[in-house]
C-alpha cells in the first residue's frame, strides 16, 4: 500500500551525517562501521530505495537549522540566522540534486500531486483510495510472482514525491526570506523545534508568539502555507489557534495520554486539531513511543518496544477523533536517532509497510487503513492547494 510518511530529515542526513542516500542501506550503515561522532551511526534506517520497498512515494522532506539560543544547550544552534539560512539553502540544492537525478520530486501544488500519485498508482494498483485514483488504477494486482518481480523492477525507477517543510523557523532571516522559501517550493513551516526560537517557542519552553512570530504567521497565511504545529509549546499551541486561520497539521506527534512528556500532545490538544481539520502523523522515535525511556541506556528490546506501540498512538488518536480521517505517520526516521532508538521489529523505513497490516488486526476497515496510510495527507493537501 503506498505510505504518506509526513516527517523526514532528508537533507539533514545528507548534508550533516555525510550519507548517500541513493544507495543501499547495507552501504550506508558498512561505511559507518567505527564512526563515533553520532550516537546512531551504522544503525540508520532510511534511503530512498527503501522507501521505494516499502512503499513510501509521499513525503514530506525537511529544512532544518536552528539558531543557538543558549551557549549551554544540548541541542546544537548555528550562532547567527544568517549561518543558519545558508545551511537550509544548502539543505534546498541537494533536494535539487536528487530531483536532477531523478530521485525525488518536488510536490508543490495540486496538480503535481496529482501527477505524482497517478505516476505511483500504476506501479501499484489496488493500493489507492478511489478518491484518488481513476478506475483503472484500483484494479487488484493477481499477486502473480512473476507480476510482482516486475512492480518491483518498476518502483526502482520511481521519484520519492516530497513536500519541503521547514522544522524550526530560526532560519528565517526576515519575511522575505519566508516568501524567497515559498517561491522554492517550501509549503508547511513549524515555527519551533526545541526550546526557545526567535518567533515562538518549542518543547521544552514555555510563553507565546512574541511580536516577530505573529507577523511570520500573517504571512504564512497570506502565502497559504500550511502551519505545522508539532513541536509548538502549550502556550504557542493555543496561541495558533487563534492567531492562524490556515491550514495546519501536526506532522510527527504523539499522545501525552500514553506518554506523559509536554513533547506529546493531550487529549484537548487532538480534539481542537480535530475540529481544525488537521492530520496527525505518529511518530517513531522510542522515547515518544514508551514511557520511561532513557537515552543512551534503555534498548527497543528492554522496553518491548514494538511497531504495535506506534499502532497504539495512531488508534488513540482515531478513537479521540471519533473517525480515521485524522490520523497519519509521521515516522521521524533517522531524526538524529537510528536503530537503537526504534522498534525492535524495525530495521529500516520499509517497514512501515506493515502498519497497515497491524491496523487490520485491530478491526480498521481497509477504507480506513488506507486514510491512515495516505489518503487523509494526500486530501489534505488537495484541499489546501486547491
Amino acid at each position: 500500500m503506498l505510505i504518506f510518511d509526513a516527517h523526514l530529515d532528508l537533507a539533514m542526513n545528507a548534508l550533516e551525517w555525510n550519507r548517500d542516500l541513493t544507495r543501499s542501506i547495507d552501504e550506508i550503515r558498512q561505511r559507518e562501521q567505527g564512526m563515533t561522532d553520532k550516537p546512531d551511526r551504522g544503525r540508520g534506517t532510511v534511503c530512498l530505495s527503501e522507501m521505494r520497498r516499502g512503499g513510501i512515494g509521499l513525503c514530506v522532506a525537511t529544512q532544518i537549522a536552528r539558531i543557538e539560543h543558549n551557549a549551554y544547550s544540548p541541542v546544537f544552534g548555528w550562532r547567527s540566522q544568517e549561518q543558519a539560512w545558508a545551511q537550509t539553502q544548502g539543505q534546498l540544492a541537494w533536494y535539487r540534486a536528487m530531483e536532477d537525478a531523478g530521485q525525488m520530486a518536488q510536490l508543490k501544488d495540486a496538480e503535481c500531486l496529482k501527477r505524482h500519485l497517478k505516476l505511483w498508482a500504476e506501479t501499484l494498483p489496488g493500493s489507492f483510495s478511489s478518491s484518488f485514483s481513476s478506475s483503472s488504477s484500483m484494479e487488484m494486482s493477481s499477486g502473480n510472482d512473476d507480476e510482482d518481480e516486475n512492480e518491483d523492477d518498476r518502483k526502482r525507477e520511481l521519484p520519492v514525491g516530497y513536500i519541503l517543510n521547514l522544522e524550526g523557523a530560526d532560519s528565517i532571516v526576515t519575511l522575505k526570506h519566508l516568501e524567497r522559501s515559498y517561491e522554492q517550493g517550501l509549503r508547511a513551516v513549524g515555527p519551533a523545534h526545541y526550546g526557545p526560537g526567535v518567533y515562538a517557542n518549542g518543547t521544552d519552553a514555555t510563553g507565546g508568539f512574541n511580536a516577530k512570530g505573529r507577523e511570520l504567521l500573517n504571512e504564512m497565511q497570506r502565502l497559504g502555507i500550511i502551519l505545522d504545529v508539532t513541536h509548538l509549546c502549550d502556550d504557542c499551541f493555543w496561541e495558533a489557534l487563534d492567531l492562524f486561520s490556515g491550514p495546519m497539521w501536526a506532522s510527527h506527534q504523539n499522545c501525552r495520554a500514553l506518554v506523559p512528556h509536554n513533547r506529546q500532545f493531550s487529549d484537548e490538544q487532538f480534539k481542537a486539531l480535530v475540529e481544525r481539520g488537521a492530520v496527525i502523523g505518529a511518530a517513531l522515535d522510542a522515547w515518544m513511543l514508551v514511557p520511561g525511556w532513557v537515552r543512551g541506556k534503555t534498548t527497543p528490546e528492554s522496553a518491548g518496544l514494538t511497531l504495535e506501540k506506534i499502532v497504539e498512538h495512531i488508534d488513540h488518536v482515531c478513537q479521540i477523533a471519533g473517525s480515521a480521517r485524522h490520523s497519519g505517520i509521521g515516522s521521524d526516521l533517522d531524526g538524529a536517532f537510528g536503530r537503537e532508538q526504534t522498534p525492535a521489529d524495525l530495521d529500516t523505513i520499509a517497514d512501515l509497510s506493515r502498519i497497515p497490516t497491524m491496523l487490520k488486526a485491530r478491526g480498521y476497515s481497509e477504507e480506513n487503513v488506507t486514510l491512515i496510510a495516505h489518503g487523509n495527507f494526500v486530501r489534505f493537501l488537495t484541499e489546501a492547494w486547491s
